[in-house]
């Protein structure tokens, strides 16, 4: 029987996972890596992720699907290389800001095209990084599918259900503008909270009093700076939307504080509560 050739581009934490996920529903797929880090390349064959590497987008173009797992800026610029594809090739791009990656793909070969976010990851990167579980029961937004091809949406739909994912559909414009206030602010939280404490405190104070709550917290200012800044440039304003909207909360806190309003603060901490219950 012949294989379907997944192409990767991308050989990190994203792309390795899916090529696991894969891995452990069928034997029906070979997987083709392609990445700029000759390191990644390496690793990612030793750790049995990909089947061969290729070294151009001509020779990864002729895959059956492409999944695209790097920074967003470089999807875009990958978007605009890619021409003359077989009709019923499926490119998915893994991007974590969708609008401008949606608009900017070419006319040409739009439907050949499903831009997805799966809403998981870790704070680590590479091919090491890679866990076979990521995906499953996890979320995964497909945007703008109607500007995608009938046999792009049910080859994407298939790939996601198969390795146990819960698929959302979304306009890539309201996806940014959610993703900014649930997942890139976080981030932006991270960081600051990071230099915050590293400005002020000792590297032994650190160590001694650091307890699981900031453990947590600052856990994903681990993750790639390379990566973030790229999607808090393409989601610039719902970034500074929910940045804005974050400090409003955090001044009535303060006010609360120094003007000893604590049955005041005590309820606004009690509406924040309430978010457990949806989640």
């Amino acid at each position: 029987m012949k294989k379907t050739k997944i192409g990767i581009i991308g050989l990190g934490l994203m792309g390795g996972s899916f090529s696991l996920a894969l891995q452990e529903t069928s034997d029906a797929y070979h997987f083709v890596g392609l990445d700029h880090n000759k390191g990644h390349c390496e690793e990612a064959l030793a750790l049995g992720l990909v089947d061969e590497v290729v070294q151009t987008l001509d020779e990864i173009k002729h895959c059956d699907v492409i999944i695209l797992t790097i920074p967003v800026d470089g999807i875009i610029a990958i978007a605009k290389q890619l021409s003359h594809l077989d009709p019923n090739c499926t490119i998915i791009d893994f991007g974590s800001t969708k609008k401008k990656i949606s608009d900017a793909i070419p006319k040409d070969i739009r439907e050949n095209f499903v831009t997805a976010h799966p809403m998981t990851g870790t704070e680590k990167f590479g091919p090491s990084a890679a866990l076979k579980n990521l995906y499953k029961g996890k979320v995964v937004v497909l945007c703008d599918m109607e500007r995608s091809g009938q046999h792009q949406k049910e080859v994407a739909e298939k790939l996601f259900h198969s390795i146990q994912m819960n698929l959302v559909l979304m306009g890539a414009e309201e996806h940014d503008r959610h993703a900014a206030f649930i997942s890139h602010m976080p981030h932006a939280l991270a960081y600051a909270l990071a230099n915050a404490v590293m400005n002020q405190e000792a590297a032994t104070s650190i160590v001694a009093l650091a307890g699981g709550g900031f453990k947590d917290m600052s856990r994903i200012a681990k993750s790639s700076p390379n990566m973030w800044e790229d999607i808090f440039r393409q989601n610039k304003s719902n970034m500074l939307e929910a940045m804005y909207t974050f400090q409003s909360e955090l001044k009535k806190c303060q006010k609360m504080i120094e003007n000893d309003e604590w049955d005041t603060l005590n309820t606004w901490m009690k509406e924040a509560n309430e978010l457990h219950d949806i989640l």
